[in-house]
């Protein structure tokens, strides 16, 4: 299969199924070590101060607006 020769529809059904696969075995892709420390160190952060950051509302607001 070339992808070049594949219709926009058949790409995009093609890029969920891939997708698809991966989801379903979220376990399948590795974190680094510096990608476990950086989540760890987030997620302390978070538990330290409860900040839930800001509702879609107030960002797609800001976004727009600027």
């Amino acid at each position: 299969m070339k992808i070049d020769e594949l219709s926009e529809s058949e790409k995009l059904i093609l890029a969920q199924q891939l997708w698809d696969s991966v989801a379903n075995d979220q376990n399948a892709v590795e974190l680094t070590a510096a990608q476990k420390t950086e989540l760890n160190n987030r997620l302390s952060q978070f538990e330290s101060d409860q900040n839930t950051g800001l509702d879609w509302n107030t960002v797609k607001s800001r976004i727009l607006d600027s």
